[in-house]
């Protein structure tokens, strides 16, 4: 038996609810966010509603709140800029993307504080940038330009083909965190950190940047887990940087070499790395101390797979493995390979430990001393298999204490 009341209580209620909800996102003919009864709350502002994204971000109160992107390609040619504190600027995943079609070199989005013009040393807090794609063209400038921004989050972001960084931070020296992000072709450096504190680098892909990553001038970086592959340079770049890790990371196939510390770089360890295939280097100190390179392994770099320059000193080097590329345990079988595998090269430096490392038919040695005197070196307990080396001149020196047992 029909029931009309009860069908007419249930269209009454399905209206309500679309009411309600028209109510909270600001009405499909009203662009403002709508009134909340919930004390200390406030409404997302659906872009959709807005002639454009920009307009959507000028409506952010004071006191911050939750921007969300639609699905849809937005092209933009003049940066977005996001200056409120306490927001969230979500996307709807890939399906959201932002194109930058400007060619005069501007960024297509700038997040820093609005008093940073009257006030350079204002501070921008607590911006989480999530879920939506946005790409660029060789002649724009960076992808996310961020200044002046503490505890900045990038979590889920893609950011492409910028003809500069995708992610250039300056002075973000409070808990930068970029997770889970793909940052790939732009121009010249993936991610670029000026002067930044506290980051934390984890779960990214890089692929096919300048430089996968630069750290300058700056404090405390954790770099976990990430993948970097095909770079037209670099790897990691790190310069006059202190107390890090570069941990657990994939670094393939860079035209130039896998890690750089430069320029006083101090305490800082590079642990449980793949470095493989790299046409420069794999690591180089150029300007190292008191730093940790343990448990990486080194694959089939062309030329010195760990350097150690004059300018670096108190390094401890431990059970890492440099090897090219054989298998087997019966019998040796050599893949192909027409790059040749390096070991470790002493350039000039001093206070060094070497120990419990591997070298399996690396070329041209498994440890090489340049004609630049190196002092105090320990080199001890490593196994030396199919190789040369040069350590030999490091025990029968008359530089330091130096001392020699191995293996073969």
């Amino acid at each position: 038996m029909k029931r009309p009341g009860l069908v007419l209580m249930a269209l009454s209620s399905l209206a309500l609810v679309w009411s309600l909800s028209l109510r909270v996102q600001g009405g499909a003919d009203d662009p403002k966010p709508a009134q909340v009864t919930l004390p200390g709350a406030r409404p997302t502002i659906e872009a959709i509603h807005f002639p454009s994204l920009q307009a959507a971000l000028d409506v952010l109160p004071e006191g911050g709140g939750v921007v969300q992107l639609p699905a849809g390609t937005f092209e933009i040619n003049e940066p977005l800029v996001l200056s409120c504190e306490d927001v969230l600027l979500r996307g709807s995943g890939t399906a959201t993307l932002i194109k930058n079609v400007n060619e005069d070199g501007k960024p297509a989005l700038i997040v820093r504080p609005s008093k940073f013009e009257t006030d350079p040393k204002a501070m921008q807090w607590r911006v989480k940038l999530a879920d939506f794609r946005i790409i660029g063209n060789p002649k724009s400038g960076h992808g996310i330009e961020a200044t002046n921004v503490n505890e900045l989050f990038l979590d889920g972001v893609t950011v492409s083909y910028h003809g500069g960084d995708g992610v250039h931070m300056t002075k973000c020296t409070e808990d930068a965190r970029i997770c889970n992000s793909l940052i790939t072709y732009n121009k010249v450096t993936g991610l670029h950190l000026i002067a930044c504190h506290d980051i934390v680098v984890s779960g990214n892909q890089f692929e096919e940047n300048q430089d996968a990553l630069r750290c300058i001038d700056s404090y405390n970086l954790c770099m976990t887990g990430n993948c970097l592959d095909d770079h037209l340079r670099h790897g990691v770049v790190i310069e006059n940087t202190y107390g890090s890790v570069v941990s657990g990371n994939m670094i393939e196939e860079c035209d130039g070499t896998g890690i750089i510390l430069d320029r006083d770089c101090y305490g800082i360890t590079l642990s449980a790395n793949v470095i493989a295939h790299e046409q420069g280097g794999g690591i180089d100190l150029r300007g190292a101390h008191g730093c940790a390179v343990s448990a990486n392994t080194f694959t089939i770099i062309k030329q010195d797979a760990l350097l150690i320059g004059p300018n670096s000193g108190r390094i401890t080097v431990t059970g890492n493995n440099f090897s090219d590329s054989t298998i087997g345990n019966s019998e040796v079988k050599r893949l192909k390979n027409d790059r040749g595998a390096s070991g470790l090269t002493l350039d000039g430096t001093s206070d060094v430990a070497i120990s419990g490392n591997l070298f399996s038919s690396v070329k041209p040695k498994a440890i090489k001393v340049t004609d630049a005197p190196s002092q105090r070196i320990l080199v001890s307990g490593n196994v030396l298999t199919d190789v040369e080396s040069d350590h030999a001149q490091l025990r029968d020196s008359k530089i330091g204490e130096n001392l020699e047992s191995e293996s073969r």
